[in-house]
């Protein structure tokens, strides 16, 4: 993806023609204003220039410097989060909010006061959510990638089901403005030679010790096991979804050389202690048994990780679902246990179902290992297409 005022440009004019039937944005930033000399003026004019530094020198571009992003609605561009504040510092140029639920964040839409946000590839699909309009966004092809984060999988649902990638670093490594721990700033891409510029961009240090349940960041990923439902979601799962992720976890691992190994994994269903640990007013009972539950989830995650250096499954027991909502089921069933749990999790395009919608693979990795993650997905997974507008 090109950088620079033409690459802003085109995004502000994707957008333009597209957003009127997508819905993604809910606050667009005004194009930056070109002048004469063909300098911009404006939030955008900063892209692709020279950043001065020392000694009248220009300092050196990254990766993102002039990079055209969306950002998800839930931050504000100028006071907000600290991993979107560094994002910009960093010189992506934001042309917007995007959508998401009114109400709680872990429902899986969004909202804009012109009607629900619409999954790109099918209109009357949900994008997932929480980060809505963010992944609606990236794989409409508005933007080359949007801010999101992730409480109970509001990045990798939504990327999922848009056909993206989808990122939830390891809880600590990126500044987080949640106070239960339980959410973390993520990354929405259709490239995922764009996930570790992202995550050096953002990132605040090395994760905190003490966190970890096995290697770190060095090790690298010889063996892999694949779980339908964590031991709890059954009855959550479509049986087409769970076979097109399937077939591709096995195609990554032929790629990556990597060998399936068979590790048994049985967690306790997370709902109840997350539910626990999101609302103030629980008590001291049901708070006590979240922290029982979450202990026994992580020794059972340590077990498995002993044993193999990648866990993968379905991102989602189902695809999309209509503007109406999910009904009974759990679009959160395979994804919230690593929020209770703080792995990094990647969500990556696995093919489509039956239904013309996309469907995500989940991979997840010890505490820390993200680097080596990011750098599996890069090497391995091609860059996404977007929905055709």
């Amino acid at each position: 993806m090109s950088t620079g005022p033409e690459a802003v440009a085109e995004a502000h004019t994707r957008r333009t023609r597209t957003d009127p039937w997508l819905r993604a944005f809910t606050a667009p930033v005004p194009a930056p204003v070109r002048t004469g000399s063909g300098r911009s003026h404006g939030i955008g004019s900063r892209a692709g220039g020279p950043k001065p530094c020392e000694h009248g020198r220009e300092a050196p571009r990254g990766a993102l410097d002039g990079m055209p992003v969306a950002v998800k609605g839930r931050w504000r561009l100028g006071g907000g989060a600290p991993a979107v504040r560094r994002l910009l510092a960093a010189g992506a140029v934001p042309i917007g909010t995007t959508s998401v639920p009114r109400g709680p964040g872990y429902q899986t839409w969004g909202a804009t006061d012109r009607g629900p946000t619409r999954n790109p590839w099918r209109g009357d699909r949900s994008p997932g959510g929480s980060s809505a309009g963010s992944a609606a966004a990236v794989g409409a092809g508005i933007v080359p990638l949007a801010t999101g984060s992730d409480g109970a999988g509001s990045v990798r649902i939504p990327a999922a089901w848009c056909g993206i990638i989808g990122y939830r670093p390891t809880s600590g490594l990126v500044p987080s403005t949640d106070p239960t721990g339980l959410a973390t700033p993520g990354v929405l891409v259709r490239d995922p030679a764009l996930l570790r510029p992202w995550l050096d961009a953002v990132t605040t240090g090395p994760v905190p010790a003490g966190s970890g349940s096995g290697a770190g960041s060095d090790a690298g990923f010889a063996t892999a096991a694949w779980s339908d439902d964590l031991g709890f979601a059954a009855r959550e799962l479509d049986p087409d979804v769970v076979g097109i992720a399937r077939a591709a976890a096995a195609d990554l691992l032929r790629a990556a050389g990597a060998a399936a190994v068979d590790v048994p994994l049985r967690l306790h269903d997370p709902a109840p202690a997350w539910t626990a640990l999101r609302h103030p007013d629980a008590g001291p009972a049901a708070v006590r048994a979240a922290h029982e539950l979450r202990a026994a989830n992580d020794r059972a995650l340590r077990a498995f990780f002993a044993r193999a250096d990648l866990l993968l499954t379905p991102t989602t027991p189902a695809g999309p679902h209509g503007h109406d909502g999910p009904g009974g089921r759990m679009s959160v069933a395979l994804t919230w246990a690593f929020n209770l749990s703080g792995h990094p999790a990647v969500s990556v395009p696995a093919g489509f179902g039956p239904d013309g919608c996309p469907v995500g693979l989940q991979m997840v990795a010890r505490h820390g290992a993200d680097e080596a993650l990011l750098d599996l997905v890069a090497a391995h997974v091609p860059v996404a297409r977007a929905a055709p507008f």
